[in-house]
């Protein structure tokens, strides 16, 4: 089943993309970000109160809630600079390359949580990296 949702996750990651360079064309990419944020904001805490026990939220502990504390921080940080890059690139370039995620998750996965690095994520990943060479230079 996580393969319906990570192929739907790219879907919709690609509609952002095309989204959001027409949304920048004529407004500061940090304003668009901040427009963006507040929209997922409504989206995602609708969502929590239709499906998610209001108790639970009291039952996370400060380890978690400081990670995704430190994730949001993260997720913040990587739209503002992928708007930005939207806005002054073109987003059949900017979306494959900020793909390069995938392979920093790689090395972090392995070095951080001892994820295996099997020879097929290794290839998978060096395909990754040698496409967004090809696309930056």
């Amino acid at each position: 089943m996580w393969q319906v949702y990570a192929i739907l996750a790219a879907i919709f990651a690609s509609l952002t993309a095309i989204f959001a360079k027409i949304g920048v064309s004529n407004v500061n990419s940090h304003l668009a970000t901040a427009i963006r944020t507040v929209i997922i904001l409504f989206i995602t805490w609708g969502i929590v109160f239709a499906t998610v026990p209001l108790k639970e939220v009291k039952d996370i502990s400060q380890k978690c809630m400081i990670f995704l504390v430190l994730s949001g921080c993260a997720t913040g940080l990587s739209w503002l600079f992928y708007f930005k890059a939207l806005q002054v690139g073109e987003a059949s370039k900017v979306a494959p390359v900020d793909k390069l995620s995938v392979v920093f998750t790689i090395i972090l996965a392995f070095a951080f949580l001892g994820e295996p690095l099997t020879a097929k994520v290794v290839i998978g990943g060096l395909l990754i990296l040698a496409g967004s060479l090809v696309l930056i230079f």
